[in-house]
C-alpha cells in the first residue's frame, strides 16, 4: 500500500527468502549513494545554500537507511550468519559516520552555507550539523583525527560484542517439582520436567520475572536471580574495561573531562556535573518512602525468616507481591486471568488509536519471522507507516524490550517503519508486562507520528536523549486506568477485570515506588561513575555504588554490569529514565483524570510533541504542551504520596 502522497513501504524478504544477498544489497547500496553524495559535495559545490543543505540532507537519508537496517536485524533475525552480517554492516555504517565526521572539506563546505535566508528548521539543520563535526573532531590535527576514527571504529566492535554476549548467554537453573510451589499453573504447565524429573528456568524474562515473583522456595529464588545478574560475565568484564578506557581516551581528545561530560554537552541537562546533581537529589528525595517501604517488606519477610536483618534483591520482588496481596488485596495471579497476550496486543492497538485519531491495518507484508505481524498507520486517510511488532523470546534475539528503526520517515520519500521488539509470554501476562508494552509502543508511535519532516534529522524519536523516554513514561498511566484496562483485559468468560481491582492494583503500585527510584539511582550511578572514574574491578564498583544509592544490599555471585545493556547505547546516561520521569509526571498534569479518552488534549499533544520529533528543542516543545517550563512539583508529589 502507499500513502496519499505515492511513498511505498520498504519492501521485505519473507522468512525463507535470501536476507543475506537482500541485506547486501540494501547497506552497500545505501552507503555507496552516501559516498557518491560526499563526492560529488566535495568535488562540485552546489550553487545555493538551500542546494547545500538539501544534498547533506540526501547524504543523511542514505546513511539511515544503511545503519537502521544493519541495526535491528543483527538484534532480531533468526539465522545467526544473518546477524553476523548485518553486525558488519552496522560496523561498516559506523565507520562512514565517522569518516564523515572528520571530513574536513565537507565541513567547510556546510561552514560556507549562508542561513540569513534560511527558515528556522533549515538553519536548526546547519547548527546542528556544524556542531555535530566539531563534536567528531574535524577541527583537530590529522594525528588527533586518525586516533578518533580508531576508537570509534573499536568502540563499535566492543558494542556490538557487548551486546552479542548479553543475547546470547541465556543460563538456567534446574529445580525438582515442589520448588515450583506458588507459581501459576500455566506457568507450571508450561515447564514440564526433564527425563530426570527436574524443570529448566532460564534467564529470559517470561521465566525469570514470574519465578521472582511467586516461586516460594527462597533458596530456587536466590539461583536464578544470581544467574540472571551474572549473564556475560566474566566475557563483558573485560569488554567494558577496554570500552570505558576508549570512551575516556574519547572525551580527553575532544577536550572534555570525561565521557559523561562530553556525552551531556547535547542533551537537556547539558553536564556531567549536572548529572551527579540530578542522582543525588532522586536519592535524596526518595530516601523517605524508599527506606519506610523497604522497611514493610523486611518485616513481612520475618514471618517467614524471623531472624532476618536484611532483605536483598532477590527476595524483594517476591515479598513485595505479598505485600501487594495481603495488604492491598492484590493477587498477581488472579490479575493475569485477565491479561490473555492477544487480547492485551489488541487492546494496545484499540487505545492508542482511540487517543491519537490513528487506525492500524494489518498487512499480509514480508517479516524476518513468523512471530511477527505487520500494520499500516494510517491518519485521518493518509498511511503515515508501518510497524512490525515482534514480542516473543527466541534463541539468538534481543533480549530486553525496545523500538528498533527500520526506516526513517522522510516526508514525500519514504514512510517511517519501526520494529517493536520484546520477549512477552504467549499467553497470560504479567500487568507489569503490559505496562512495559504500553511504554515501548509509546516510541514506536513517536517514531510514526514524527516521520513526516524534510529533514531526516528531525524524523522520529530525535529529540534529546535525555527527553526519549518521557513519552512513553506518560503513555504507561493509560496501561492503569480502570476504563481503559477494562477495554482489553478480560477473562476466559468475557468478563471485563472489576474497575474495583483495577484500583486496587494502582495503590499496590504505588508501593515501593521509593526503592524503586533508588534503585534506578543505583543504576544511573553505575551508568555515570565508571564513565568518570577507573576501578580496576567493576564488580567492586558495583558493590560500592549499591551501598551508597540503593535501599537493598548487594547480593554476593552476582554482577549485574556484565549484563546492563544501557552500558552499551546510553553509555553514562541512564539517569534519563528518571529525568524523563519527571517530566512525564508534568505532561500528565495536563490531560483530564477523568476522561483518559479526551480528544482534543490528545490531539494538541499528538501535534505538538510527538509530531515535531527533533525539530525544536524538547523544553520549547513541553513548554508550549504545558503553557510554562516543566517542573518538579508534579514529580515530587507522586513520590511524597502514601500508596
Amino acid at each position: 500500500m502507499t500513502s496519499m502522497n505515492g511513498v511505498a513501504a520498504l519492501t521485505l524478504p519473507d522468512v525463507d527468502e535470501d536476507w543475506s544477498s537482500w541485506l547486501d544489497g540494501r547497506c552497500q547500496g545505501q552507503l555507496a549513494e552516501a559516498r557518491r553524495l560526499v563526492d560529488e559535495m566535495n568535488t562540485h559545490p552546489a550553487a545555493g545554500s538551500t542546494d547545500i543543505l538539501c544534498r547533506w540532507n540526501d547524504v543523511n537519508v542514505a546513511l539511515s537507511n544503511a545503519a537502521s537496517v544493519a541495526s535491528l536485524i543483527a538484534q532480531v533475525h533468526p539465522d545467526d550468519a544473518v546477524r553476523a552480517k548485518a553486525e558488519v554492516a552496522e560496523q561498516e555504517a559506523d565507520r562512514f559516520a565517522t569518516d564523515l565526521s572528520l571530513d574536513k572539506d565537507l565541513y567547510d563546505v556546510l561552514s560556507a552555507i549562508d542561513t540569513t535566508a534560511l527558515g528556522a528548521d533549515a538553519r536548526r539543520v546547519v547548527d546542528h550539523a556544524l556542531r555535530d563535526f566539531r563534536r567528531g573532531g574535524v577541527d583537530r590535527d590529522d594525528g588527533t583525527r586518525e586516533r578518533l576514527r580508531a576508537i570509534a571504529d573499536r568502540e563499535t566492535e566492543l558494542q556490538q560484542e557487548f551486546s552479542r554476549n548479553i543475547r546470547e548467554d541465556v543460563r538456567s537453573i534446574s529445580v525438582h517439582r515442589n520448588q515450583l510451589q506458588g507459581l501459576p499453573a500455566d506457568f507450571v504447565e508450561a515447564h514440564p520436567a526433564s527425563e530426570d524429573g527436574r524443570h529448566t528456568i532460564t534467564t529470559d524474562y517470561p521465566d525469570v520475572r514470574p519465578f521472582l515473583t511467586f516461586a516460594e522456595d527462597a533458596q530456587a529464588r536466590r539461583e536464578i536471580h544470581v544467574q540472571f545478574l551474572s549473564r556475560a560475565w566474566p566475557a563483558n568484564e573485560v569488554i567494558l574495561q577496554e570500552l570505558l578506557a576508549l570512551r575516556a581516551e574519547h572525551a580527553a581528545l575532544l577536550s572534555h573531562r570525561d565521557w559523561a561530560d562530553y556525552d551531556a554537552e547535547i542533551k537537556m541537562i547539558g553536564s556531567g556535573s549536572a548529572i551527579a546533581d540530578f542522582i543525588e537529589r532522586i536519592t535524596q528525595a526518595a530516601e523517605r518512602s524508599g527506606y519506610r517501604d523497604r522497611d514493610i517488606l523486611l518485616e513481612r519477610m520475618r514471618q517467614d525468616q524471623p531472624d532476618a536483618t536484611a532483605i536483598d534483591r532477590a527476595d524483594s520482588t517476591y515479598y513485595a507481591e505479598l505485600v501487594r496481596r495481603e495488604r492491598f488485596d492484590v493477587d498477581a495471579q488472579e490479575v493475569r486471568t485477565y491479561l490473555d497476550f492477544a487480547k492485551v496486543r489488541q487492546g494496545l492497538l484499540d487505545v492508542t488509536g482511540r487517543l491519537f485519531g490513528v487506525s492500524y491495518a494489518h498487512v499480509d507484508a514480508p517479516v524476518w519471522h513468523s512471530d511477527v505481524t505487520a500494520y499500516d498507520v494510517h491518519l485521518e486517510g493518509d498511511l503515515l507507516g508501518r510497524i512490525f511488532l515482534d514480542l516473543h523470546p527466541r534463541e539468538g534475539k534481543f533480549k530486553h524490550a525496545a523500538q528498533f528503526t527500520l526506516v526513517s520517515g522522510v516526508a514525500g520519500r519514504q514512510l517511517p517503519e519501526g520494529a517493536l521488539v520484546c520477549n512477552f509470554p504467549r499467553g497470560l501476562m504479567e500487568h507489569s508486562d503490559v505496562v512495559t508494552l504500553f511504554h515501548e509502543f509509546g516510541h514506536l508511535l513517536h517514531h510514526i507520528l514524527a516521520g513526516r519532516h524534510q529533514w531526516v534529522t528531525f524524523s522520529g524519536v530525535a529529540t534529546e536523549w535525555d527527553f526519549v523516554e518521557a513519552p512513553s513514561q506518560l503513555l504507561e498511566e493509560w496501561a492503569w486506568h480502570a476504563d481503559v484496562v477494562r477495554t482489553f483485559a478480560t477473562n476466559a468468560a468475557g468478563e471485563p477485570i472489576p474497575a474495583e481491582l483495577v484500583a486496587k492494583m494502582r495503590a499496590a503500585h504505588e508501593f515501593g515506588k521509593g526503592y524503586l527510584a533508588r534503585t534506578q539511582m543505583f543504576y544511573a550511578a553505575v551508568s555515570y561513575q565508571v564513565h568518570t572514574r577507573t576501578f580496576d574491578d567493576l564488580t567492586e564498583a558495583e558493590r560500592e555504588l549499591q551501598s551508597t544509592y540503593d535501599v537493598f544490599p548487594f547480593v554476593e555471585g552476582t554482577h549485574f554490569h556484565a549484563s546492563f545493556g544501557h552500558l552499551g547505547g546510553y553509555t553514562s546516561a541512564y539517569y534519563t529514565y528518571m529525568w524523563s520521569l519527571v517530566i512525564a509526571k508534568d505532561l500528565l498534569s495536563a490531560f483530564d483524570a477523568g476522561d483518559p479518552f479526551d480528544v482534543a488534549i490528545a490531539t494538541r499533544y499528538r501535534e505538538t510533541i510527538l509530531a515535531a520529533g527533533g525539530s525544536r528543542d524538547a523544553a520549547d516543545l513541553v513548554q508550549d504542551f504545558l503553557g510554562r517550563p516543566y517542573n518538579f512539583e508534579a514529580f515530587t508529589r507522586w513520590l511524597d504520596g502514601e500508596a
